[in-house]
């Protein structure tokens, strides 16, 4: 098959043709149809992630048909139009059992522990655990665009952060994550405050609903308390910035929960926190969020289905499996707008 082959961090990856991969007797083997390319695709490059060991495969956000199912899997068809989350759990351990596989303890995440989606084919292990039917209102591009950052977009709202109709959320960064979260608390019936330096990155977010767009590089926390009425209730840290985890705290309300869901990398993995000034006096409630479960996307596809969350308008770029270089240097500085998706993997 062809595959993006990543042989050195920081160099272009190169189309290779390399062996198909072995179908698990547990799992299936899919057929890619479309492919996300991810702020988290671009870690990996860089080498900023300790799980990846080259020669590698990347990609995560995928999607596809089945082309293989081993022999202990049932339940599923040939052909079938599929997804998986990006952390692939055992579905046996005891965090798993409990209901919390995104922290299973033999997990497995692709792209990262393993080889990806930046190919071909994909094999995916434990299917009863892992493999998402796609309704067929769905495409496979757009089911790609949610990969990772749709998924933990509506987790980290509508689970870690329960917001509710009404609230403020304040988000920081808004590319594809950030924006996706926006989309799902404005579904949800809150009021949403768009955070982010790039004016091609606002200009989107307020195109998608956001009641407003600030510049983190002005002082914008008196602006922010004035829409607010003193802060908001939930913030969204969509990318992984000491600069804006601090902002992210301080536009809080007293009793506000702040969400982290963008990847911290290299001086951003520890940062100071006002654990007096913010956590004590205004008593925040501080969650850190990865992923989603398999059974968990059901309520999402379904609201996306019935046409409520239409992510299509966030992919920018459709590009070929032999663009995805290209598309990983993009983000080397600011976050670009919107989704690039991988379509022709024949080229």
């Amino acid at each position: 098959m062809r595959a993006s082959m990543l042989r050195q961090f920081g160099t272009p990856p190169m189309i290779e043709e390399v062996p198909d991969p072995i179908c698990p007797a547990d799992g299936i083997i899919v057929k890619l149809a479309a492919c996300g390319v991810c702020r988290s695709d671009h870690h990996a490059w860089r080498g900023v992630d300790p799980d990846v060991r080259l020669p590698h495969v990347m990609g995560h956000e995928f999607s596809g048909v089945i082309t293989q199912i081993g022999p202990q899997v049932t339940g599923l068809q040939m052909g079938q139009r599929v997804t998986a989350p990006f952390i692939l759990s055992c579905g046996t351990c005891s965090q798993c059992k409990t209901g919390e596989p995104t922290t299973c303890a033999t997990q497995d995440v692709i792209g990262f522990t393993m080889w990806g989606a930046f190919a071909q084919y994909l094999a995916i292990p434990h299917a009863h655990a892992n493999v998402v039917p796609l309704p067929d209102a769905i495409s496979f591009d757009v089911a790609a665009a949610m990969g990772c950052r749709v998924t933990t977009a509506w987790r980290a709202v509508s689970d870690r952060a329960q917001l509710r109709a009404g609230e403020w959320v304040t988000i920081f960064g808004v590319g594809g994550a950030g924006l996706s979260a926006l989309m799902i608390a404005k579904a949800l019936g809150a009021h949403v405050i768009a955070v982010d330096p790039s004016p091609q990155a606002r200009a989107l977010a307020l195109s998608q609903g956001a009641d407003h767009a600030l510049d983190p590089t002005q002082d914008i926390l008196p602006t922010l308390y004035d829409i607010t009425g003193g802060g908001a209730h939930v913030a969204i840290e969509a990318v992984g910035l000491t600069s804006s985890y601090e902002l992210g705290l301080r536009s809080l309300r007293k009793m506000g929960r702040y969400v982290q869901i963008g990847m911290p990398t290299g001086a951003h993995e520890t940062v100071p926190l006002p654990l007096l000034e913010l956590v004590y006096a205004r008593q925040l409630t501080i969650m850190g969020m990865r992923g989603l479960s398999a059974q968990g996307f059901t309520p999402l596809l379904n609201l996306m289905a019935q046409g409520v969350l239409d992510f299509a308008p966030l992919i920018t770029q459709r590009i070929a499996l032999s663009e995805v270089a290209g598309a990983l240097a993009a983000m080397d500085g600011a976050q670009p707008a919107g989704i690039t998706v991988v379509t022709d993997f024949a080229s």
